[in-house]
């Protein structure tokens, strides 16, 4: 799996916290944003139309994401039925946290590949990027609660997907706990966080 040690320095465990703060912020953000544009107050009238990072962050996500280099923020509640069209816009509205997360992996990764900074500014940039993607590639996973899954509710019957998504946090949870045994969740994020790591800072990923 590819994950910096938290603990090599005590610069390096901060460069994390802050690119933790900013890429759930801005990934939950965006999802509250992008349902507010599409006619849902809901994130609006539940306080989550904003960047402060407290309203954001998820207790469990946080600490999977320290320590098993995988993790997400407190999920953005909306209500699909009040889009003009509900289930292409909540697709939209869910896509829209991990593309947000690939902008900002893109945006510094261009910074750290074609500017000249000094070496702990490039420190910092390799864990932003880094992170940015793994936080864009675990949400795409079609599983709930995850954004992926809005992918399937398009395909799938809906009393099927709602039985998935009742179940999906714990389908979600075995996955993970199962991933020392069955490193499904490390294979993908190892090949997927390290295609895009590489493609825009022109460097293989940080081991």
């Amino acid at each position: 799996m590819l994950l910096f040690s938290l603990f090599n320095s005590p610069i390096t465990f901060f460069f994390v916290a802050i690119t933790i703060l900013i890429g759930f912020t801005v990934h939950e953000f965006t999802h509250a944003f992008v349902a507010d544009s599409l006619g849902d107050d809901t994130p609006r009238r539940m306080g989550r139309l904003t960047l402060n990072p407290i309203a954001h962050l998820d207790l469990f996500g946080t600490i999977f994401l320290l320590l098993a280099g995988f993790g997400w923020g407190k999920p953005v509640m909306v209500n699909p039925q009040n889009f003009a069209n509900p289930k292409i816009d909540n697709l939209t509205v869910s896509l829209a946290g991990p593309v947000s997360n690939l902008a900002l992996a893109t945006i510094f990764g261009l910074i750290y590949r074609f500017a000249n900074l000094p070496d702990l500014a490039n420190s910092f940039l390799i864990i932003f990027v880094f992170y940015n993607l793994v936080l864009m590639i675990f949400n795409f996973l079609p599983i709930p609660p995850l954004d992926g899954s809005k992918i399937l509710s398009i395909f799938l019957p809906e009393d099927i997907y709602n039985f998935f998504e009742q179940y999906g946090t714990y389908i979600l949870l075995a996955v993970i706990l199962l991933s020392p045994m069955i490193p499904i969740i490390p294979f993908i994020m190892n090949k997927v966080v390290g295609f895009f790591f590489t493609l825009i800072t022109g460097q293989s990923a940080i081991v």
